[in-house]
């Protein structure tokens, strides 16, 4: 039996890991960036698979991410 590891999966693990640290994380701002970062590894991950509804899934995400967290910096 082969295991079929490559740096996309890796990439995708990561991504989920760094979401599931921010759901966890109670400072809003660090919050905010490590969904930014673990959306970035989904979304990598996604194209690899070619899933578009993951893809369009992930951008949207990333942009909420963003906005949130440069929405905190400018009050």
């Amino acid at each position: 039996m082969s295991i079929d590891f490559s740096i996309y999966k890796l990439l995708g693990i990561l991504g989920l890991l760094l979401i599931a640290f921010g759901v966890f994380t109670q400072r809003k701002k660090s919050e905010d960036l490590f969904y930014i970062f673990g959306g970035l590894f989904l979304l990598l991950y996604s194209i690899y698979i070619r899933d578009l509804i993951f893809i369009v899934l992930q951008i949207i995400f990333i942009f909420a991410a963003f906005y949130h967290y440069f929405s905190k910096t400018k009050k």
